[in-house]
């Protein structure tokens, strides 16, 4: 625990240390010299009956191992216990989290953020999200067609939400294609770049269209290293020009282990080291506003989850069941059940409109949320709708 002590003014790490017995006099007058060595700022020792309270804020390891071995040394030769000394030096080395200055370890607010005086008015002199502030976005929500809720759609995206009213959705949730090349069942994935991007941001526009003031839209894109195309930001950049506010970008770490042992491009040379990932991105963009509004009541994220899933690098498996389901690249429930749960609400209506074999409908259904999955192959939705039916609610 962390407590203020009003003696010297400052606050510590206070660790209580049990004895076996009582302290005598010696043992008090050993304290008193240990106190003497140290600066009362960083650490000292207190006595109360059988216990030692050690008042921790910095300490110099190897000056506070050295003092104790010493004192051990000179004060055994004269009868005192110093089990004292090594219980609290065995107390000390037990914490694992603190910081660094110079040669001492911090344990008091090492880890506390920097405080940045008047925020708001230092946030309006520079201009929050000033790329997006000139939108003119629509507060009105509208309701999606019920031909389309809890639904997968065999088609173009671009067609299918063209029947669509704006401000109807609440999430978007997709992994599009990512122009590597892959075997998908009806389109082809080597388009030339331009023309890739051309009809992915055209879909995208729809997204933005439907989706409602406050939704979010999070795109999970690995860019084409061999291609050297940085697809992330180019995505980015497409949202930004058109006035969405990037909330924050998520490190889903695969945990590659063949990317990490094997070596590509010029080996051992700076002529042209090939640089390589075990991770991928999600980009997430809000429409309108930061925040999405939605009943307390219906959030379903726990307090764990909440504290672990805003530290945005999230360590998890990659889908291990792309054959059985004939799909060369899926997300894994998990990382669908997160976003879901991070930036969404029950009963929120969640597009995905490259739904693949439907993980994001999957999820969505599983989790209390509405769902629409739009994909061009007739197969994949086959198998989106088959996985759909295993899920009773």
């Amino acid at each position: 625990m962390v407590i203020a002590d009003n003696t010297v003014g400052f606050d510590y790490k206070v660790i209580p240390v049990p004895l076996d017995d009582d302290l005598g006099d010696d043992e008090l007058a050993l304290i008193d010299v240990f106190n003497g060595r140290f600066n009362g700022e960083d650490i000292f020792l207190r006595a109360e009956s059988d216990t030692i309270l050690v008042h921790l804020k910095r300490a110099d390891m190897n000056l506070l191992r050295a003092t104790v071995n010493e004192l051990t040394d000179s004060h055994q030769q004269n009868g005192t216990s110093t089990n004292l000394l090594k219980a609290s030096l065995q107390a000390v080395e037990a914490i694992k989290s603190y910081g660094l200055e110079g040669k001492k370890r911090n344990y008091v607010g090492y880890n506390s953020e920097r405080k940045v005086k008047n925020r708001s008015i230092k946030e309006l002199r520079r201009g929050r999200h000033y790329y997006a502030n000139d939108a003119l976005f629509s507060k009105i929500q509208n309701s999606p067609p019920t031909e389309y809720v809890n639904k997968i759609v065999v088609g173009d995206s671009l067609d299918v939400l063209s029947n669509l009213p704006d401000n109807c959705v609440d999430l978007v949730f997709t992994s599009p294609p990512y122009n590597f090349g892959l075997n998908y069942s009806e389109s082809p994935d080597d388009h030339r770049w331009d023309d890739y991007f051309d009809q992915l941001f055209a879909i995208f526009n729809e997204c933005i269209r439907v989706l409602k003031f406050g939704g979010r839209i999070a795109v999970n894109v690995q860019p084409l290293f061999s291609d050297y195309i940085p697809s992330h930001h180019i995505i980015s950049d497409f949202f930004m020009q058109r006035h969405l506010i990037w909330k924050g970008e998520i490190l889903w770490e695969k945990n590659n282990y063949n990317c990490k042992y094997t070596a590509w491009g010029s080996w051992k040379s700076p002529s042209s080291p090939y640089m390589k990932y075990t991770w991928e991105f999600i980009e997430i963009f809000c429409k309108g506003d930061l925040k999405h509004k939605g009943s307390q009541s219906k959030a379903d994220i726990s307090t764990d989850e909440f504290k672990q899933w805003v530290n945005a690098r999230w360590s998890i498996a990659p889908e291990r069941n792309m054959r059985e389901y004939g799909h060369p690249a899926m997300f894994p429930e998990e990382l669908a059940n997160r976003i879901l749960k991070l930036f969404s609400f029950r009963n929120d209506y969640v597009l995905d409109p490259f739904a693949g074999v439907g993980t994001t409908a999957l999820v969505a259904k599983k989790s209390g949320r509405r769902y629409l999955g739009i994909d061009i192959s007739p197969e994949y939705c086959e198998t989106a709708e088959q996985r759909l039916s295993q899920i009773l609610i």
